[in-house]
């Protein structure tokens, strides 16, 4: 029994991108799409009928699965860096308001 599922726009041009990199049927393993629906959508793509946008990679200049897990590490490092820092200035910031708050309950306007 076959499912009609909806896909965006923008998921069936991130999957054609995807074929052009690793190959159709390793997308469509990767992906649990059916075959036929990526070729249709490939067609769809030389016709003019679907855009895939800019920054479809060639073999020529994408990276390889190592190079990008370590990309995305550093990127993950980095982000877990700032996110640990604003949680400080916001606990800072609720310390602050806190210490505020009392004073002007202590010490009212004349």
């Amino acid at each position: 029994m076959a499912q009609n599922r909806k896909y965006d726009h923008e998921y069936k041009g991130q999957a054609v991108k995807l074929a052009q990199e690793i190959g159709s049927s390793k997308a469509t393993k990767e992906l649990g799409i059916p075959v036929d629906t990526l070729y249709g959508w490939m067609r769809a793509v030389k016709a003019w009928r679907l855009d895939v946008g800019g920054g479809a990679h060639t073999p020529e200049n994408a990276l390889t699965l190592n190079d990008e897990l370590i990309k995305l590490r550093k990127q993950v490092k980095v982000l877990e860096k700032e996110n640990k820092r604003l949680k400080e200035e916001n606990e800072f910031l609720e310390e602050a308001s806190a210490f505020f708050a009392a004073s002007r309950r202590k010490f009212p306007k004349v």
